[in-house]
């Protein structure tokens, strides 16, 4: 797996700040979401308790409780701006609760989740062994996950400009699919399915898509990315680099998107927490089960 790490707190900060314009600048969020509610189903069950993990301004979550009214449907974000932003589709109609929290520290009960959704946000969290330990320990028995997230293709063209101009780190760097696909299986989620496809987006000029990125809060936060302010001669050469990628006067940006579903574990599944091996049993399971002499 790869060693890279994210500044979470840059994440945080940067989404924060981008509550007020993310919404100018979701095209991808919004396909990929079409991409996820597709999924929704193999989910046959009415449910209780949906929940949309790193929701952000909350429309995808409007989307679920539009799509199951019934439900107690939560939109969970680590930035509270864009909490805020989401009350914005949280209607009296149509309502959903707005909790801030971690991927990795949900605060909710074992087993209380019929859906855990989330759209393009776990490629923001470090320890996939942590997030998806915490999906299964959430998961109903039976509970659908469904989510999708970035892979290292994504902004291929933006990484090989700024490779021509030093050898820094520029550009967020994202897991391969075989290593999320192994935390799902690690984590004891059942049934996995992941499927990756490649999204390009267009844009009239190099600089629109920095705009975006800066707009969707989503520039670059390795921990490993210059701490200095980038010269304006380097910025200048990056971007007659990348004019190089362009045809016909468009600039493309390449997104490797994968999308997955799984399902939680049944009751006393074995799942890995910290290197050990953990089954659950409710008490009523056990009784009688002790041999008479």
């Amino acid at each position: 797996m790869s060693e890279f790490l994210l500044d979470l707190r840059q994440v945080r900060r940067r989404a924060g700040r981008a509550a007020a314009t993310f919404e100018q600048h979701d095209v991808l969020e919004r396909e990929v979401e079409q991409l996820l509610l597709d999924r929704l189903g193999f989910y046959l069950q009415t449910p209780q308790r949906v929940v949309d993990v790193g929701a952000g301004t909350g429309r995808g979550t409007a989307a679920l409780k539009k799509r199951y009214p019934k439900a107690e449907v939560i939109a969970i974000d680590t930035a509270v701006p864009m909490l805020q932003a989401a009350r914005h589709h949280s209607g009296w109609l149509r309502p959903f609760l707005r909790v801030a929290a971690e991927a990795t520290t949900l605060p909710l009960a074992d087993d209380s989740v019929d859906i855990l959704h989330a759209n393009l946000c776990f490629q923001w969290v470090n320890d996939l062994a942590a997030l998806f330990a915490e999906c299964t320990r959430v998961l109903k028995p039976g509970g659908f996950l469904v989510f999708s997230t970035l892979g290292p293709d994504t902004l291929k063209e933006l990484r090989a400009a700024w490779a021509e101009v030093d050898e820094a780190s520029h550009v967020s760097r994202f897991l391969d699919m075989h290593d999320v696909g192994d935390a799902v299986l690690a984590a004891g989620l059942r049934d996995p399915v992941l499927d990756v496809q490649y999204i390009t987006l267009t844009y009239s000029q190099p600089r629109k898509l920095l705009e975006e990125l800066r707009g969707l809060g989503a520039t670059h936060a390795d921990q490993a990315r210059r701490r200095t302010l980038t010269g304006k001669d380097r910025y200048r050469a990056m971007l007659a680099a990348y004019a190089g990628a362009c045809t016909d006067g468009h600039t493309p940006a390449t997104c490797e998107v994968v999308t997955a579903h799984a399902w939680g574990p049944p009751p006393g599944q074995a799942r890995r927490s910290a290197g050990v091996e953990i089954a659950s049993f409710s008490v009523d399971s056990l009784r009688g089960s002790r041999r008479k002499r």
